[in-house]
């Protein structure tokens, strides 16, 4: 089997119109053998158009590329999907607060040889995609330690060269390596508190993404594609109608949290826990609840209720107890 280290270059280009259903003319770079670090297509994935175009332009012509939106919007599957699409090798780091320094770089560890044992230095993640073809996606950047940051801010160069001061190496980069990055906010900090733990950001260091893009959540029929196709046994007309309804209802709670009446938004990641749990249980009602409605403030919960009256039709029984189906789970 091809491995990574066996390409060196793209091989392929594929056409943008075909390939991700947008009504572009052109083609990009590809791979055209698959190896370890390219992610699985999901084939019912939905490009948003603006997004889609700024990550081609990553891959194309070597841009460094934020993508910032609230949660649930896709910002890391969104990237995820289209390194799918082009067997480009992908790898994700999650920037939460334990990530260090010497996790990114590299370290010394102990290790047998020869029944000794002996000190090696062992290369981090960075130092590795940085010499090889690989789109390196920096999730949560702004939840990302100061230590790290600055780490981050020589490889953000397109020509940046990465200093590996514990082995006096100076690294150039693959000219294939591609970095991306997903945020929640924009670097300024977070003053809704949903995000906690997020911190402004350098802005010498925002300024060197080359491009900046916003992702917003899709348009009504697009979410409910989304939904249909991870929860494609809602298949009738009724179902259908279901699911629209249930995306109404986490519209509600996005138009009511930009409105101040609610503090927690229901993303399309919730839409779709809440039709897996609603098979699992056989109860929409109990499935809503388990899904979203347990986490919200108490005090919020009856702006909830009504919004959930509203849009799919019947009220939330208090109790918590609905109409179940004992043998749901076992199915």
């Amino acid at each position: 089997m091809t491995g990574i280290d066996d390409i060196a270059r793209p091989d392929a280009r594929v056409p943008i119109r075909e390939t991700f259903g947008i009504d572009v003319d052109g083609t990009v770079p590809a791979f055209a053998e698959t190896v370890e670090q390219v992610p699985p297509v999901d084939p019912g994935y939905r490009f948003d158009p603006t997004t889609t175009m700024a990550i081609l332009a990553g891959f194309e012509h070597d841009r460094r590329v934020l993508i910032q939106g609230r949660h649930g919007t896709g910002k890391s599957t969104h990237i995820e999907q289209v390194a799918a699409r082009l067997n480009w090798p992908c790898i994700r780091i999650n920037l939460d607060s334990h990530v260090s320094r010497i996790d990114l770089i590299g370290k010394d560890a102990i290790v047998l040889r020869e029944g000794r044992q002996v000190t090696e230095y062992r290369e981090g993640l960075l130092p590795w995609c940085y010499q090889r073809p690989v789109a390196l996606v920096l999730d949560e950047y702004d939840a990302g330690r100061p230590d790290v940051m600055f780490v981050i801010q020589r490889v953000l160069e397109a020509e940046g060269r990465l200093t590996i001061l514990d082995q006096n190496r100076v690294l150039h980069p693959h000219p294939f390596f591609r970095l991306f990055a997903t945020a929640n906010t924009v670097g300024l900090g977070d003053a809704s508190g949903l995000y906690h733990g997020t911190q402004q950001l350098n802005q010498a260091q925002l300024d060197r993404w080359s491009v900046i893009s916003r992702l917003d959540y899709l348009p009504e029929e697009q979410e409910v594609a989304v939904v249909r196709a991870r929860a494609p046994w809602l298949s009738s007309d009724e179902e259908v109608e279901l699911v629209r309804r249930m995306v109404r209802m986490a519209e509600q709670t996005r138009t009511g949290f930009a409105a101040g009446d609610v503090s927690v938004v229901m993303s399309p990641r919730a839409v779709i826990a809440w039709a897996e749990n609603a098979r699992v249980f056989g109860d929409l009602d109990f499935a809503f609840e388990t899904a979203f409605l347990n986490r919200c403030d108490e005090a919020e919960r009856p702006i909830y209720r009504e919004y959930y009256q509203r849009c799919i039709g019947h009220a939330l029984p208090e109790d918590g107890s609905g109409p179940w189906k004992g043998d749901a789970i076992g199915k």
